[in-house]
């Protein structure tokens, strides 16, 4: 069983920047695919990240409303998943979860809001 727990959001005004941070409580070398979603209350969950690994190559993904704003990023060494988040907008206004896939097994970390005000 692995545990994840999302850090960083919090109060943000536009324009300005978070990173976010998906702490693994084991190592996170055996998920060939994580991601960042976020979810705002009465809509559904969408993908906002991702990034996979096909042998030994890393690849990324974005949601088109944070291309070229938001970068996804992973550290095995500590066992840790990352979002960096620029020229935040109010439209960003979520709570952010991290996900892992193992196989059939889908890990989701409790969120973590982010708020972003005019």
């Amino acid at each position: 069983q692995v545990h994840l727990v999302e850090s960083g959001g919090g109060l943000m005004q536009a324009g300005g920047s978070l990173r976010l941070s998906c702490a693994a409580s084991g190592s996170i070398s055996i998920f060939n695919n994580m991601g960042w979603y976020r979810q705002i209350p009465g809509k559904q969950r969408e993908l906002v990240a991702r990034i996979w690994r096909t042998g030994s190559t890393y690849y990324a993904d974005y949601a088109d409303s944070v291309k070229g704003r938001f970068a996804i990023s992973r550290d095995s060494a500590k066992n840790t998943m990352y979002l960096q988040m620029n020229s935040l907008n109010v439209e960003d206004t979520a709570v952010y979860y991290c996900n892992a896939d193992l196989g059939s097994f889908s890990y989701w970390g409790p969120g973590t809001q982010v708020t972003v005000s005019p």
